[in-house]
This record gives C-alpha cells, structure tokens and sequence, in this order.
C-alpha cells in the first residue's frame, strides 16, 4: 500500500515538473526590450526618463546610458511597443530615434537638459 502511494507521488511529481518549467519559461518570452536613441544629457535627464517610463503600460524595466544617450527599455509584448514608447520620450521633451521632441515639452525641460546646452 505504501509503495503504491509512493509511486504515485512520483509519477504525479515527474509530470507536475516539467509543466512548471515550462512554465516559467513562457513568462521570459512575453517581454522584449528596446534600444532607443536619445537626446538625453545628464542624471537630471536619465531620472526624468526612467521614472516617466516606468509608468507607461506594460513597462517592466528601463535604464538610460547617459554616455550612449540610449536607452534600454523592457515591456510585456501585447502591452506596448516600440513606437509608442518613442512617443512617450518625445511627449517627455527627449528625441526618440528618428521622432523629435515634442517642442512644448522640450522648452519646459531645466536650462541644462535641453538640447545644445552642455551636461553639469
């Protein structure tokens, strides 16, 4: 009885486990990261991007190089894509690839994050 018990604990575990991996596997998938060209030009640009961003829908991580001037942006596929997060940089005052800044938002951008000013 006990051996039949135990057999059908394994049985139940060899196939509960391969599903489960399977799985977790699946969830990597449902991501995509972007790159993005910006005209960003110091901290104070690299922290207004990544906290506007992280609100976006589906936005899961972002990370601007501010030496590079892209940035890196992870979502949930089916939740956004890449056009639309370009839109939301520009709507923040930043050129996105070849999108440029919506100009209101760009002139209400510090003195030192807009374009041609030199980074502090």
């Amino acid at each position: 009885m006990i051996m039949k018990k135990l057999a059908l604990i394994m049985i139940s575990l060899l196939l509960i486990i391969p599903f489960s991996l399977f799985a977790q596997g699946d969830k990597k998938k449902k991501t995509e990261t972007v790159e993005i060209q910006t005209s960003a030009i110091c901290g104070m640009c690299k922290e207004r991007l990544e906290k506007n961003l992280a609100f976006e829908k589906g936005v899961k991580a972002v990370e601007l190089n501010v030496e590079t001037k892209v940035i890196s942006i992870t979502y949930k596929k089916g939740k956004n894509d890449k056009e639309s997060l370009k839109k939301a940089i520009t709507k923040i005052g930043y050129d996105a690839d070849d999108l440029p800044a919506d100009q209101e938002a760009h002139d209400k951008l510090p003195d030192c994050c807009q374009q041609g000013n030199e980074p502090h």
